[in-house]
């Protein structure tokens, strides 16, 4: 599918490796094993991850005052600057004098570590204990098998409930034609794996992770990519590290035959927007925007806990884009924001659908857990069992009347984190914003996005009109078409 691909006809392990206790054990387990790539390095990463992009490509001649040095692995690498180099350092694979790529067969390296700009030890945000860089913890194993070769992609065939009325059997219609398919899965990891492939050739040592609503279980057949490419551990300043990583990300997009239309949005955290031309998914790529990883991980211990979390939040969210309220690039509400605001209204129910597992499960969504151990956190998560038996047309209901009539837009601000709605705080982040969700890691507003009194209007006046149209005939042709919904897919 893509033009020189060395992951064409990837096989599964080997049976000689199989056995190895160096690898990882994929556990087939629904909740983890299938994001279990993106953590491990592949065995052509191990061959093709390169020496740094030169200066020909702008990375070293124009890195800016605070980038990151880089090393081989040594702490002491790079330490004198101005001293002349020894002969055996010349030509080698950090020679960054070169003004090209590295021939792929002129370079044999192993995988070398992310490159930081002193000290190699860290305190992890939220936590005390000093803590080994996560990536660098990453065991290397042999090539990453396909998702086809393993049975917990048997996930899309989990039970459903059971439809006991006309609005939720149209629900449950436009869920099962709509939701993300294996295949659709599979077209987004295999351009994952070859993007990291290539950035790896820039930034040795990187990983490139799918996040949002294709790794959340939240995510439908149209749905765009989203992309973390992370660098560093550290926190990176979004406008000038990050603008400059990207620049960089683009420039070698532009030189992919399978990327189309490679654009650098100077947003407040800045993306490289571009289109994969075999799949034709659209794609987001951002730069160590890290807590985006920790929330896929927790959104999909939800999205699995209860069967009818799932259908409701895609209905919402069709409902949501139908009645053009779910754009944030429009002053709306991200998609986001629209699953927090589902799983607040079910956790806050008399009797609750679901609690807060961040309450409940403290150390599997600890944000100090390491990049590569967060998706085990999921595992130590059973089904919870609600004593709550509402049907999903019930809750759809319920849900609208919650945010028309009930809700406090004015003083209330939203959080899963606690399972309840809270007072808001009174510091900048929170004060004179219309709508207030609380991210439930970094702990900022997700709704930073409706900033105009209009699109505020309209999103609170959507609630209103939509209740009132259905609430009595409890049809969802009224509010959203469902043939249009299913072949919108």
């Amino acid at each position: 599918m893509f033009p020189n691909s060395p992951n064409l006809g990837c096989s599964s392990f080997p049976g000689k490796l199989q056995g190895s206790s160096d690898l990882i054990r994929f556990p087939l387990n629904l909740a983890s094993s299938l994001v279990s790539q993106q953590f491990i390095e592949s065995q052509y990463n191990a061959k093709n991850a390169r020496a740094l992009l030169s200066a020909g490509n702008s990375s070293a001649s124009t890195m800016s005052p605070h980038a990151w040095p880089i090393t081989d692995g040594n702490p002491a690498a790079g330490a004198s600057q101005n001293r002349k180099r020894r002969s055996d350092e010349r030509n080698g694979p950090f020679d960054t004098k070169k003004q090209r790529f590295l021939s792929p067969q002129s370079v044999s390296t192993s995988n070398h570590a992310v490159p930081f700009r002193s000290d190699r030890r860290y305190s992890m945000p939220g936590s005390s204990r000093s803590l080994h860089h996560p990536l660098l913890q990453t065991p290397d194993v042999g090539c990453v098998p396909s998702l086809r070769d393993f049975p917990f992609m048997d996930y899309l065939k989990t039970s459903l409930p059971l439809a006991r009325d006309k609005l939720s059997q149209q629900i449950l219609d436009i869920f099962q034609a709509c939701q993300q398919q294996v295949s659709d899965l599979e077209k987004k990891e295999l351009c994952r794996a070859e993007l990291q492939r290539e950035i790896q050739r820039v930034y040795p040592g990187s990983r490139l992770f799918l996040v949002g609503s294709s790794m959340n279980g939240f995510g439908t057949r149209s749905s765009d990519a989203d992309l973390c490419l992370v660098i560093t551990n550290e926190p990176v300043d979004q406008r000038t590290e990050a603008r400059h990583i990207l620049n960089i990300v683009q420039q070698l997009f532009f030189r992919l035959s399978y990327i189309e239309r490679p654009q650098l949005i100077r947003a407040k955290v800045p993306i490289v927007k571009f289109r994969d031309k075999v799949s034709l998914v659209e794609y987001d790529l951002n730069v160590n925007n890290i807590v985006g990883i920790r929330n896929t991980f927790l959104l999909r211990s939800y999205a699995f806990i209860e069967i009818r979390i799932r259908p409701l939040v895609l209905v919402v969210k069709k409902w949501a884009s139908h009645h053009g309220i779910n754009d944030a690039s429009r002053g709306t509400l991200s998609s986001y924001s629209l699953v927090l605001m589902v799983l607040h209204y079910l956790q806050t129910l008399p009797e609750p659908v679901i609690p807060s597992l961040q309450k409940l499960y403290p150390d599997c969504f600890d944000p100090s857990v390491h990049l590569h151990r967060v998706h085990l956190g999921s595992l130590q998560i059973p089904p919870y069992l609600s004593k709550n038996t509402s049907t999903i047309g019930d809750l759809f209901l319920g849900f609208l009347k919650y945010y028309a009539t009930d809700y406090n837009w004015d003083t209330l601000m939203i959080s899963i984190r606690e399972a309840k709605a809270m007072q808001r705080p009174s510091d900048n982040e929170w004060k004179d914003k219309f709508i207030c969700i609380e991210e439930p890691f970094d702990r900022t507003n997700t709704a930073r996005a409706v900033h105009e009194k209009i699109k505020f209007d309209t999103i609170k006046e959507e609630f209103q009109k939509s209740y009132e149209k259905i609430r009595n005939n409890k049809d969802l042709n009224v509010i959203l078409p469902v043939r249009s919904a299913i072949q919108r897919r």
